[in-house]
């Protein structure tokens, strides 16, 4: 199983992101990205990380599989620590990676991001 806790929901992913996450993990279940205050001390952040940890680590535990993973983006000082906690825990970490295209139109950028692959962390 692959639990994914981004701000990016299953809903929203590619069907090529959908099919690569169904096929190495099986299945995949949202947690949502927890909302990280812009002035939140190394505390706050190591207390959300250890709580998040705990979920994931139930989640996990009823989906018992040699291929279970965590799927983490986001805030990064929260990732870096969750994702220490986790793999202290012997739980496998990825990030997506993408191909990002960027056009330019009347002075605004906008960039379309295509899935690639999980890379482990």
């Amino acid at each position: 199983m692959l639990i994914n806790l981004s701000n990016h929901p299953l809903t929203n992913w590619s069907d090529l992101q959908i099919k690569t996450a169904n096929d190495l993990y099986g299945k995949v279940v949202d947690i949502a990205f927890p909302e990280i205050p812009p002035d939140a001390d190394e505390y706050l952040i190591e207390e959300l990380a250890n709580d998040y940890k705990d979920i994931c680590l139930e989640t996990l535990s009823n989906y018992p599989n040699e291929n279970n993973a965590v799927h983490i983006m986001g805030e990064l000082t929260f990732c870096f620590s969750l994702i220490t906690a986790l793999k202290k825990n012997g739980i496998v970490c990825v990030a997506s990676t993408t191909d990002r295209n960027t056009v330019e139109s009347d002075g605004i950028k906008y960039s379309e991001f295509k899935f690639v692959n999980f890379r482990g962390y």
